[in-house]
């Protein structure tokens, strides 16, 4: 059984999941998500990590369509909401998944693809009243997920993670930015990339934090759920930032004022994914009190480097190395630079990925001698007091 789904068993009666007004326990996800996988099972033991794509909005059925795949013993293949028919076909023949998962408003994208490659759709809603006597015994060695790369300079890359890898990515974020069962926080990223799937959905439910999905992004709405006093941690990107910034400027005072007194409450605010410009710092700090958090990670590593939870944060830095996670700059020839010199971060610890599917060759040249995998970005180490 998948570490998450035991620690979700601590939390039954605890609320897991805020979505569209309805509260969900984790004994609900855990009744759904097992209710889920026996329909996936059908008449087999185990899905034997075959691929299992879905196409689900986000919300308590996303993450019960998440559980039950890997509860079957199957791999999650998350597919972009705004991806047209192509891009997602792409995924869907790359990954050669068996079985499709779908919100009814997705059915007719890809209804025709599944009928005409015969493959199982399964829509939400519709499932079948199968009840497998047991659930296939799924471990850490096992793989567990498919993201894929942006894909700006050639076709997208499927990243494979193992229960191992996300393990991984999971608890060194919970040590190193204090997660518990106490923290709530509400997603409005996209859950087909690292940092709302992993950092956002799976870190609070491993944690027995509480859950709120933003399906649509509204600044105007997530500021009444700041206000709300529930929400205790964020995190976003520098566009939902900039976003959030742009409109707090167009409010009257005593709503300005309202805000910044509920968002000065918080006790983590995270910005990543891209570079945080410091004109969008200084004004978060000036509307909420915090100096977000800015951290590095990618697809193929979840997050390697973080500013600190406790602790200066610099603005242009990304911080140092997280737990059990290790970092090296290197030149050209693969030796380590000094402090002040450019260098490209590789990355080495259980936090990276397997391999990239179906291409051996791309995941050899991504591998330094030694395990260390070549980022191909490049950093300055600085030296600070104490480091």
């Amino acid at each position: 059984m998948p570490a998450i789904i035991r620690k979700a068993a601590e939390h039954r009666e605890r609320i897991a999941i805020d979505d569209e007004g309805l509260s969900y326990t984790y004994g609900d996800l855990l009744e759904a998500s097992r209710d889920l996988a026996s329909e996936l099972l059908s008449d087999q033991d185990d899905l034997r990590c075959r691929c299992v794509a879905f196409m689900v909005d986000p919300g308590f059925g996303y993450v019960s369509v998440q559980w039950a795949i890997w509860r079957a013993g199957g791999i999650c293949v998350p597919l972009c909401l705004t991806h047209p028919l192509p891009s997602l076909t792409y995924v869907l023949e790359d990954t050669r998944a068996e079985i499709i998962v779908v919100s009814p408003r997705f059915e007719s994208l890809l209804g025709d693809h599944a009928l005409s490659n015969k493959l199982r759709l399964i829509v939400l809603g519709r499932e079948g009243l199968v009840q497998a006597d047991t659930l296939p015994d799924v471990g850490a060695e096992r793989d567990a997920m498919i993201l894929y790369t942006s894909g700006t300079t050639s076709k997208p890359k499927g990243v494979v993670l193992t229960h191992e890898n996300l393990e991984a990515q999971i608890t060194t974020l919970t040590e190193a930015w204090g997660w518990s069962a106490m923290d709530h926080i509400v997603n409005v990223l996209p859950l087909h990339h690292i940092h709302g799937i992993v950092n956002v959905v799976s870190c609070s439910l491993w944690n027995g934090a509480t859950l709120t999905f933003l399906r649509q992004f509204s600044a105007d709405r997530l500021f009444d759920i700041f206000l709300e006093g529930r929400v205790n941690v964020f995190m976003a990107v520098p566009t939902i930032y900039f976003k959030l910034i742009a409109h707090w400027k167009l409010l009257p005072a005593d709503r300005q004022a309202e805000i910044h007194d509920a968002l000065s409450a918080f006790r983590l605010m995270v910005c990543g994914s891209a570079a945080l410009p410091v004109s969008v710092m200084e004004d978060w700090r000036r509307i909420s009190g915090h100096t977000l958090l800015e951290r590095y990670g990618m697809t193929e590593i979840g997050m390697a480097i973080s500013n600190p939870l406790d602790g200066e944060r610099m603005a242009g830095a990304v911080g140092l190395p997280l737990p059990g996670v290790s970092v090296r700059l290197v030149d050209e020839s693969g030796g380590e630079v000094a402090a002040g010199e450019p260098g490209e971060i590789q990355v080495k610890g259980r936090n990276v990925f397997k391999c990239y599917l179906n291409r051996p060759e791309a995941t050899e040249e991504a591998f330094a001698p030694g395990g260390w995998f070549r980022t191909g970005d490049m950093a300055v180490l600085e030296e600070t007091p104490g480091h």
